[in-house]
């Protein structure tokens, strides 16, 4: 058994009638990391975490969770816990009874289980909330609670399903600063589907990019934004600018952008077409030379890009602030 991975898939894949959703994948994760499955909508990343999960049936291929290959198995029985995008708690219930369902469909009893589940509370601060209804709690106590109960059952994986959608911003950054402290104090698998950039550079330690039921690009967050393999991954991922060099495509990067003065270096100019602000775009509508030169002037301003080699990301050079660029051949 390889104990450097807590899953592994295999050729996996996933047919609805004529439809393929999910294209015989492959990928290991390893053992006690974050892993972040994402892409556009329709991509299969749900899919394929519901497959990892056993609530969806694969149509081939392999899933093994440390080692052991489980795609035939019960999802009861995978070693797996799953935390729904709905969060799915029982309204009837209180907290501590919520997080102790699983522990009492096991057989466990009355004053067992919940000392586990008021551990488990305590463990993701909501020891105070034990009796409350859901119906009683806002939406990032709810997610906490349904949080617990996942992990009463000490799984090898733990599963989320866009468990930050349903919440505002502030409160969304809040609570993955604390699902990542749990993931590290655990020491266990976290595979984690979101459709937010931002939030697997923040949480993952390996990202996951998937378009069209296949996986274009996995690896560490810092790599895949660095060193996207093709448009999509750079477009996707860091909003990268894309233009077709003579040597193929040049990734430009807003991050690189910085100040110039007109007349330093070569330089191609253009033309602009549209500004918006406050992290917003320019556009760039036309260039005169595609090359790894690339440079605009803007109406009343200059904007330049400095010169690099094919394929390398170019570092842009404007006059205005909290300006994105976007160049379009």
């Amino acid at each position: 058994m390889d104990t450097r991975f807590d899953v592994e898939l295999i050729e996996v894949s996933k047919r609805y009638g004529a439809t393929l959703a999910v294209d015989a994948i492959s990928l290991r994760i390893p053992a006690a990391s974050y892993c972040c499955l994402l892409g556009p909508s329709g991509c299969g990343k749900t899919t394929t975490l519901r497959m990892i999960a056993g609530h969806e049936a694969i149509s081939s291929g392999d899933i093994l969770i440390q080692g052991q290959n489980i795609s035939e198995l019960a999802p009861v029985r995978r070693g797996t816990a799953m935390m729904f995008q709905s969060y799915a708690l029982f309204p009837h219930l209180n907290c501590l009874d919520n997080v102790a369902f699983s522990l009492k469909m096991r057989g466990v009893g009355k004053a067992e289980r919940h000392a586990k589940a008021r551990e488990f509370l305590d463990l993701v601060q909501m020891a105070d909330f034990a009796q409350r209804l859901p119906a009683q709690l806002s939406g990032g106590q709810q997610q906490r609670v349904a949080l617990a109960r996942a992990l009463i059952m000490r799984p090898k994986v733990l599963l989320l399903d866009e468990p930050l959608s349903a919440l505002d911003p502030f409160l969304r950054i809040k609570v993955r600063e604390e699902l990542k402290r749990l993931q590290r104090e655990l020491g266990i698998t976290f595979v984690h589907v979101t459709h937010s950039q931002d939030e697997a550079m923040a949480l993952a330690d390996m990202m996951v990019v998937m378009q069209d039921g296949h996986i274009r690009q996995s690896g560490s967050p810092r790599e895949v934004f660095e060193k996207p393999v093709s448009p999509f991954i750079a477009r996707f991922i860091g909003s990268h600018n894309v233009l077709s060099g003579p040597s193929g495509p040049i990734a430009i990067r807003a991050d690189r952008c910085r100040l110039g003065v007109p007349g330093e270096g070569p330089f191609v100019s253009g033309r602009i077409t549209a500004v918006e602000y406050q992290g917003a775009m320019v556009r760039v509508a036309m260039m005169t030379d595609l090359g790894p030169e690339a440079a605009a002037l803007m109406p009343d301003r200059d904007f330049y890009a400095d010169p690099v080699g094919p394929g390398d990301p170019a570092t842009l050079i404007w006059a205005e602030r909290d300006a994105h660029v976007m160049m379009e051949a």
